[in-house]
């Protein structure tokens, strides 16, 4: 995969773009990552993003020109346009499904905001407008930061063990299962029996009603999106009945 980046700041990106599973990545030659500072392609000679909008109002947005420009020089570098993201608070949410659906790509190409906006024409250049949440931050460097961690990480190749990102958090539909390591008694606090046991049914059983437990514990709202087995169903309305009998 072929990861692209627009950003007036591109030396945020010096220290999460070589460190721990990304660096791993590039190295490893499984992604290849190109920060551009779209700033070089002013036309203006004070090297200006950015204007006052048409209209009047509050801020700056940065102008077109150098982004259109920024972007179709990457793209003539590598032809593979791929998914074009705007950073962007009124785009769409970014979750689990949305990075897994990145991970399927060739190339990407993420433009980090700065100031009030963009101009609106710059939307005319992208696929996507992703947001990390409901709030607002200085720039999209930092949501870009964590959309490309997120979609990294599900590469084949990425993640030592094969069977990391499949059960992880979100990944199954439901939080994760308390997971434990050695010492099997640390300060009194032991790890459940059953996770000793040996017997691999038992424990999946266990690891199953434990991740229902904790998604219906602390977010509920995301079981009203499955499918569940009837296994799993049963699971759930004992653990339903217990809670209603506290």
């Amino acid at each position: 995969m072929r990861i692209d980046i627009l950003s007036l700041f591109p030396h945020m990106f010096d220290g999460p773009l070589h460190e721990s599973m990304i660096g791993n990545a590039v190295e490893n030659d499984l992604i290849e990552v190109g920060v551009t500072d779209f700033r070089d392609y002013t036309t203006d000679k004070h090297n200006h993003v950015d204007d006052y909008p048409y209209g009047g109002g509050a801020g700056m947005l940065l102008q077109p020109q150098p982004i259109f420009d920024a972007l179709a020089d990457v793209q003539t570098k590598h032809p593979s346009k791929g998914r074009v993201i705007l950073l962007d608070p009124a785009g769409y949410q970014f979750n689990q499904t949305v990075a897994e659906d990145f991970a399927k790509e060739d190339h990407l190409t993420f433009i980090c905001g700065h100031y009030e906006g963009y101009d609106e024409r710059i939307r005319s250049l992208v696929t996507d407008e992703v947001s990390l949440g409901d709030y607002v931050l200085t720039g999209g460097e930092l949501g870009a930061m964590v959309m490309i961690d997120a979609t990294v990480r599900l590469i084949p190749g990425v993640l030592g063990n094969s069977e990391s990102a499949p059960g992880d958090s979100f990944s199954s539909g439901l939080l994760e299962y308390p997971q434990y390591t050695r010492p099997a008694d640390f300060r009194g606090m032991k790890v459940p029996d059953i996770l000793l046991s040996g017997d691999h049914g038992k424990i999946d059983d266990w690891r199953l009603e434990q991740a229902l437990k904790r998604t219906y514990e602390r977010r509920p709202d995301m079981l009203k999106q499955l499918k569940l087995s009837g296994k799993a169903r049963q699971m759930l309305a004992d653990i339903q009945a217990d809670a209603s009998e506290l």
